[in-house]
C-alpha cells in the first residue's frame, strides 16, 4: 500500500479547497501542496496532529505560523528545538527544499481528512488463510516463546527472529511505518499496525510465519492489543486510531471488523469539545475483560469493556491531558503513562478502576511501555526517559509494602541525551537508555546503562555503531540479552549479554532495512518490561 495513500484521498476530496487565497498566505501549487500534506504526515502529525491542534508538540494553526516569518519556520523544522523536536534537516530525513516547502505549507489552512467508516473497513478486511487451514499445532520445534518481531519502518515490513539462533524465520509486508507488534494472549500471533492503519496478524505457528489476515482499521494508528483475561483468550484485538479518532474492535482470529467506537469528546479540565482525540497507548487488564485506553488530546483513560459488546459499558477516567507511552508497574495492577506535554507522568488503578494520582518527572516524559525493578534502597521502583532532555527519573511503585515512595520521584541522573526508550527485566541488574533525539555529534549512536545497585554512580556509555540512530531495546525471554536497533537504511540488530555489557553479535543483512521496535513473545505476553 502506498505511504501517501491517506495523503491522496484527502486532496481527492479536498480538491484546490485547502490551498492559499488569503493575503499574505503563501501560494503553492496542487502538487505542492500535495508534496507538503505527505510530508508533514509523515514528520509532523504524530506530535502535532492531522488538524495541527497540539499535543505532544504545540499547536500549530495558520494563523499562529503567519505570525512567524518563512525563514524562522524553516529553522525551527531543519535544526529542531531544545524541547524535543527532532530537526529533521539536521537528521537528513528533510532537504533545506523540502523545509521550505513545509514551512510554507504550515501558514496554509490544514486539510481535513476524510472519515473511515465501519462499511470501509470491512471493505478493506482480508482473511488471507481460513483459520481451519491454519496449522493446530507449531509447524517447527523453535521456542514460540522467544520470538522476536522487528520492525522493519520504512521498508514497510516486518521481520521474525528466532531469539535462540538469531536466524531471520520470515520477512513480511505490514503497511508504512509500523508502530509496533504486540503478541496475543497465547502467544501464537502477532499483530502489527502502523501510520497507515493497516493490521496484519501473523501465525507463528507456522514454519514460515505469515500474514494471514489484515484489515484497514484506519487511515492513521499508532496501537493494537488482545483480550487477555481468563476466557477471552485470543478472542478479541482492538486498534486505537489516531485519524479518525476512535476505537475498532476486531474479531481476534480473522480480523473481521466488529465495532467502531468514537474518542471524540471534550477535555476532562476545560471542557472544551475536541475534534481530534486521538487513541495512544492500549493494555490489557489482568483484572478485568477491560481495554485500559488512554486517549491523548482530552486527557481521559478509558475502561473498555470487551464482555459484551452490544452492551458496552466504558468508564471514562479523568487524568491529564496528552496522554502518550505507558506500561503497567511489576504487579500488573496500575498504569503509569506519561502526559508528555504536560511533563508528567499519570497513575491509574485498573484493578479499582480510578485515578490516582499524577506527578512531575521532567520535559516531555517518554517511557515507551517503561522500566520496572527493585531498587535497594526504596523497593520496587519505575522510570521514565524524557524528549526533552537528557535524564531518566526514577520513581517508587509500590503503594503496598513502599507507600511512603509511591508514586514520588527517589532517583534522577543525566542520560547521553534525549531519548525515547529504557528497559531492563526481572532477571536483570542493567537499566538501558537511548539517546535516539540527541542534537550533539554521535551521541544519538551510543546508548546509557545503569547498575541497579550502584544508580548514583551514573552510567556506562556504550558506542553501539558508528552511523544511524540508535533506539529501543528489547530483551530475549530469559532475561540475559539485549537487542538494540540501529536505524538506517543500512540496519544492525546488535545483541548484547546483559551480565558482561559486551556485544554477542551483530544480525545484519540486506533484508534489515531501517530496524526499529523489537518485541519477545513471552515479554510481550505477560508484559514484562
Amino acid at each position: 500500500m502506498s505511504r501517501y495513500f491517506i495523503l491522496l484521498t484527502v486532496l481527492s476530496v479536498l480538491g484546490a479547497s485547502g490551498m492559499a487565497g488569503a493575503a499574505g498566505v503563501p501560494k503553492l501549487s496542487t502538487e505542492d501542496y500535495d508534496r507538503a500534506t505527505g510530508i508533514y504526515f509523515d514528520r509532523c502529525s504524530g506530535c502535532h496532529g492531522m488538524l495541527r491542534k497540539g499535543a505532544t508538540g504545540p499547536k500549530i494553526t495558520d494563523e499562529a505560523m503567519l505570525k512567524q516569518s518563512l525563514p524562522e519556520l524553516e529553522e525551527t523544522i531543519f535544526d529542531g528545538t531544545d524541547a524535543g523536536m527532532p530537526g529533521w534537516g539536521r537528521t537528513g530525513d528533510m532537504t533545506k527544499e523540502e523545509t521550505a516547502l513545509v514551512a510554507k505549507f504550515l501558514q496554509n489552512t490544514p486539510p481535513v481528512p476524510p472519515e473511515w467508516h465501519l462499511a470501509d473497513i470491512k471493505a478493506s478486511h482480508n482473511l488471507i488463510t481460513e483459520v481451519s487451514k491454519r496449522p493446530t499445532k507449531p509447524e517447527h520445534k523453535r521456542d514460540l516463546g522467544n520470538q522476536f518481531g522487528v520492525i522493519l519502518r520504512d521498508a514497510g515490513k516486518g521481520a521474525i527472529i528466532d531469539g535462540d539462533t538469531k536466524e531471520v524465520v520470515s520477512v513480511v509486508d505490514t503497511g508504512f511505518a509500523v508502530h509496533i507488534f504486540r503478541a496475543s494472549a497465547t502467544g501464537r500471533y502477532f499483530y502489527t499496525v502502523g501510520r497507515d492503519g493497516v493490521v496484519n496478524m501473523i501465525d507463528l505457528f507456522q514454519k514460515k510465519p505469515s500474514v494471514v489476515a489484515t484489515v484497514r482499521a484506519c487511515l492513521d494508528a499508532r496501537s493494537v492489543d488482545v483480550s487477555k483475561y481468563k476466557g477471552f483468550e485470543d478472542k478479541y484485538a482492538v486498534v486505537g486510531c489516531y485519524w479518525p479518532p476512535q476505537m475498532v474492535v476486531l474479531d481476534g482470529p480473522t480480523l473481521e471488523p466488529l465495532k467502531v467506537i468514537s474518542t471524540r469528546s471534550n477535555t476532562y479540565d476545560t471542557g472544551e469539545y475536541h475534534p481530534e482525540p486521538r487513541v495512544a497507548t492500549i493494555v490489557a487488564s489482568h483484572h478485568k475483560p477491560e481495554w485500559v485506553v488512554a486517549v491523548k488530546e482530552t486527557g481521559m483513560v478509558v475502561l473498555v469493556d470487551y464482555s459484551d459488546l452490544e452492551n458496552l459499558k466504558m468508564t471514562w477516567i479523568e487524568t491529564e491531558r496528552f496522554l502518550h507511552d505507558g506500561g503497567f508497574d511489576a504487579t500488573g495492577r496500575y498504569l503509569l503513562i506519561a502526559a508528555n506535554a504536560r511533563d508528567q507522568m499519570v497513575v491509574v488503578d485498573t484493578k479499582e478502576g480510578k485515578f490516582v494520582t499524577k506527578f512531575e518527572t521532567g520535559t516531555k516524559p517518554h517511557p515507551g511501555r517503561g522500566a520496572n525493578w527493585v531498587d535497594p534502597e526504596y523497593g520496587p521502583v519505575n522510570a521514565t526517559t524524557h524528549l526533552g532532555e537528557g535524564k531518566i527519573t526514577v520513581y517508587g511503585a509500590d503503594p503496598e509494602k513502599h507507600k511512603e515512595h509511591a508514586w514520588k520521584v527517589v532517583r534522577e541522573a543525566e542520560t547521553n541525551g534525549p531519548g525515547l526508550f529504557l528497559k531492563t527485566h526481572p532477571n536483570s541488574k542493567h537499566v538501558w537508555t537511548d539517546a535516539t533525539i540527541s542534537k550533539e555529534e554521535g551521541v544519538n549512536q551510543t546508548v546509557c546503562v545503569f547498575n541497579i545497585d550502584d544508580f548514583d554512580a551514573g552510567c556506562k556509555t556504550i558506542q553501539v555503531a558508528d552511523y544511524g540512530k540508535i533506539v529501543h531495546f528489547e530483551y530475549n525471554k530469559a532475561g540475559d540479552e539485549v537487542w538494540v536497533s540501529v536505524w538506517d537504511k543500512k540496519g544492525q540488530l546488535v545483541v548484547y549479554d546483559d551480565k558482561t555489557l559486551e556485544v554477542k553479535t551483530r544480525i545484519t543483512g540486506d533484508w534489515l532495512d531501517s530496524p526499529t521496535g523489537k518485541w519477545n513473545v513471552h515479554n510481550t505476553v505477560e508484559d514484562i518490561y
